[in-house]
């Protein structure tokens, strides 16, 4: 057999199986000759997962595996993959385990050598990506954000200076409000790529500064219904800009010993221009 072909399905082994996001064209040949092939199928909703092996056909048993009961079924599902039972992870859309359900049944797997195949497959996030315009050779993605605005706005003050582009789901509920926090935190001309109903029939990627955005979105009721995926573009510093740590250590450092002496020493321990920090540190304290 070549290595492209496809392999018959394996006794006790489970296998992650990534599902449409929004067209039922983009699941993989691979995805449905495993769902078809499996003893059992573990969903995050037996409800929604029912209607897409409906459409194509598809009958297996399923057993729902979701946020509130996973640590608990996990051992069950662990046990029937040592009585030799193959199973399939999937979520309501897209690739298990990417802000879905599945890390502890995974985890319990690993930890007893028990097999796991994933699948590739559709991943919202990295679909945005691949479209948004931005930096991809290094990303971060964060998941949602909270959804309280306190803890939103410590995130996002955690991530001002992040370089890498960022990629956040969000809620309609919730959009605008997360996006008034970007502003607030990062101000209005970091450039954010919003992504929404992806693969859909009202599939939309629109990008601007933040602020910009902000006020795109509240033109329209639509612009913010939907799955939602952000992109937005890390941090770029000023050429010349005196990084954080410098100037926490000069801080620091004045506190204890005349200014000359401190921008010296701050500039020694990280690498920059004493002058730099000198006349930062007299431009500061003029303004205080």
């Amino acid at each position: 057999m070549k290595q492209h072909d496809s392999a018959a399905i394996l006794s006790g082994v489970l296998y992650i199986v990534p599902t449409p996001i929004g067209n039922l064209e983009d699941i993989t040949q691979r995805a449905l000759s495993v769902l078809q092939s499996v003893d059992l199928i573990a969903a995050e909703d037996t409800r929604h997962t029912g209607l897409l092996l409906q459409h194509f056909a598809i009958k297996a048993r399923l057993f729902a595996l979701h946020d509130h009961n996973e640590q608990q079924k996990a051992e069950t599902l662990l046990a029937k993959l040592r009585e030799g039972a193959s199973i399939a992870l999937v979520s309501d859309a897209g690739t298990p385990l990417i802000n879905d359900p599945g890390y502890h049944l995974v985890r319990a797997c690993r930890e007893a050598n028990v097999r796991v195949v994933p699948l590739p497959g559709a991943c919202a996030a990295i679909t945005a990506l691949s479209a948004a315009g931005l930096p991809s050779d290094r990303f971060c993605y964060e998941g949602f954000l909270p959804a309280k605005s306190k803890g939103r706005r410590d995130v996002l003050k955690a991530l001002e200076q992040e370089p890498r582009t960022l990629i956040f789901y969000e809620s309609t509920h919730r959009l605008i409000e997360s996006l008034a926090d970007m502003c607030a935190v990062w101000g209005d001309a970091r450039y954010v790529v919003l992504a929404r109903e992806l693969t859909k029939t009202w599939e939309t990627i629109y990008g601007a500064p933040v602020a910009a955005l902000l006020a795109w979105v509240q033109e329209d009721e639509n612009r913010r219904k939907g799955e939602m995926v952000l992109i937005v573009e890390g941090y770029r510093a000023e050429e010349n800009a005196l990084p954080p740590e410098a100037l926490r250590t000069l801080t620091l450092l004045q506190a204890e010993l005349p200014l000359k002496k401190a921008a010296a020493l701050a500039a020694e321990i990280h690498g920059v221009k004493k002058n730099a920090l000198y006349k930062y540190a007299l431009e500061h304290q003029a303004e205080s």
